[in-house]
């Protein structure tokens, strides 16, 4: 499965007031770099929880199988709309989206198609996210974005290894680890 970002999460003034709040700072010359630092940190969040925090919309492909199949996403919120691509890579818009595909939303999403499609597979598009905004997003996933965002900011001329990480601190992952979507197999 391919899932490409329609439109991605906004955190918005509050989230970056509350990350400039954090760091201490009050001049607003920081704010791009802050605010590059706090998608990063939503992203990572996304990453290691196995769910999107903010609300975003996304495109999945899928193969036309039979059966039924689990989406990448998670949360998802609600299924928007569908298109078959066809065999040719054109795109054929499902209006009846209830007569083409049946759907299980709880948290993580299946699609089952109903009947078979002929084409190289199905673009569906999905409304996905834990929260709204940033004031509806549980506490411990803030603050974890939060307190990742001002890492990387304290950190930014740490030489490549040094104190700048792929992996979280201790005191993130601990905040989001509740949150977090073990798989196996």
């Amino acid at each position: 499965m391919q899932r490409t970002i329609v439109q991605p999460p906004v955190p918005g003034d509050a989230a970056l007031a509350e990350l400039k709040h954090w760091l201490g700072i009050n001049r607003p010359n920081e704010d791009e770099t802050l605010a590059q630092l706090l998608h990063a940190s939503l992203t990572i969040c996304e990453a290691f929880t196995g769910k999107t925090p903010l609300r975003q919309t996304v495109e999945e492909l899928i193969p036309l199988a039979g059966g039924w199949q689990e989406l990448v996403s998670r949360p998802v919120r609600e299924v928007t709309g569908a298109a078959l691509i066809t065999t040719d890579g054109t795109r054929e818009v499902i209006a009846a989206l209830a007569d083409a595909l049946e759907w299980r939303i709880s948290g993580s999403a299946c699609i089952q198609l109903r009947r078979p499609l002929d084409g190289q597979g199905l673009a569906l598009q999905l409304v996905v996210g834990i929260a709204e905004d940033w004031s509806g997003l549980p506490a411990p996933l803030r603050h974890g974005i939060i307190r990742l965002a001002a890492h990387h900011f304290r950190h930014r001329d740490a030489p490549s290894g040094a104190s700048a990480s792929a992996v979280p601190p201790a005191s993130v992952t601990a905040l989001w680890r509740p949150w977090r979507d073990v798989r196996f197999g």
